[in-house]
């Protein structure tokens, strides 16, 4: 954290800390969820915040979106970024407001050279490399919409709630750190099950970095999204330390 602050001072930007960045007493949560709504409250309320870089990950995100002040966060001038099991927050964000969030891990500028380069030149605003990645397509030739989505596990806790995004021609993202070939397609076939992949107007495939050491994502999507579905796939988007940041709740052609 200090070299993170470091680099962003250097940046020409003022981190200021939340009050509930570590976990307490040795346990797993860094404050209650009503505290840690209250810390993202005040910074959305907060007219000096430009930029809100959430580093955390794990699994306790989701306790705070009840207690989220949706008005403020959809008038502040703040963008929220995070990744992991914030893809909760970010999707509960957009389902809430409609305003875009970047899905993108900031810790990795704390050591990261090119993503340095591209977040300097991003504020700059000579370059949009952060957010360039590479891809191909394993099934149609384009895709475009509204994308929607990010790590499978952590969307899903949004399933069933107000919170969840409304999928009709969504860009879907789904990438994964966890999970082998039984439990990817356990998620895979929820989201059949709920007919997003019917509503979506394309799918793009991140990293999924356990399943991946020995099996293949590809045709476990073909499984259970079918044939119809354009489905595109790119490396550089996911939980690598090389990965490239995304706006989720912003339209993307490919």
């Amino acid at each position: 954290m200090e070299a993170l602050a470091a680099f962003l001072r250097e940046a020409g930007l003022e981190p200021v800390f939340s009050r509930c960045l570590y976990r307490r007493d040795g346990g797993p949560f860094s404050g209650t969820p009503q505290e840690r709504a209250k810390e993202l409250n005040g910074f959305f309320g907060d007219p000096e915040v430009g930029m809100i870089l959430d580093i955390s990950g794990g699994d306790a995100a989701n306790g705070i979106l009840p207690y989220l002040d949706y008005g403020a966060a959809g008038r502040s001038r703040a963008v929220f970024w995070g990744y992991s099991d914030l893809t909760a927050v970010i999707n509960a964000l957009y389902a809430k407001t409609g305003r875009p969030s970047v899905l993108y891990q900031a810790a990795h500028l704390a050591e990261g050279d090119w993503q340095r380069r591209a977040f300097r030149s991003l504020l700059s605003g000579k370059g949009g490399d952060l957010f360039r990645f590479s891809y191909e397509f394993i099934q149609g030739s384009s895709m475009e919409g509204i994308v929607a989505g990010g790590n499978i596990r952590c969307l899903l806790k949004l399933a069933g709630t107000p919170y969840w995004p409304d999928m009709r021609g969504k860009l879907l993202l789904l990438e994964a750190r966890s999970g082998t070939a039984a439990r990817i397609s356990s998620f895979l076939a929820q989201l059949r099950q709920m007919g997003v992949f019917e509503q979506a107007s394309g799918i793009l495939l991140g990293t999924f970095l356990e399943l991946e050491e020995r099996d293949s994502i590809e045709e476990l999507v073909f499984e259970y999204a079918g044939r119809d579905i354009p489905v595109a796939r790119t490396g550089q988007i996911g939980h690598r330390t090389d990965s490239h940041g995304i706006w989720i709740g912003r339209r993307l052609e490919l």
